[in-house]
């Protein structure tokens, strides 16, 4: 198992979260929300980089998702893989994550908000 962490910010600033975002892994990221916001009030964070993700990864990004709208910040996710974006489907939360997908086929309303009309 490869817990899932953060890879540096690259050249445009997007954090990489890679590993498994699962039960086990999740409490060690629970907490890092604070910290990335520390370079200013916009985060994009790329998923391409997740092997695996489950129903406590996919809480955890919505918590986030949660918390960044009540504080004012900004957080998107790019690069969203199909499993999560199936798995966010099937639990009925889907359009509570921004989600912006470069390569799972995936139309975003105006580029940010996933929309409940493709397959």
């Amino acid at each position: 198992m490869s817990a899932a962490h953060f890879a540096s910010r690259d050249e445009e600033g997007r954090l990489a979260l890679l590993g498994e975002l699962t039960f086990e892994t999740v409490p060690g990221l629970s907490k890092e929300l604070d910290s990335m916001f520390k370079q200013g009030p916009r985060l994009c964070v790329d998923l391409a980089g997740l092997e695996r993700v489950d129903s406590a990864g996919l809480a955890l990004l919505i918590e986030w998702a949660r918390l960044t709208r009540t504080s004012g910040h900004a957080l998107e996710f790019i690069n969203t893989p199909q499993q999560l974006l199936t798995l966010a489907r099937l639990s009925g939360v889907e359009q509570m994550l921004l989600l912006l997908s470069t390569d799972s086929g995936v139309e975003a309303d105006g580029g940010r908000r996933i929309t409940g009309d493709h397959p």
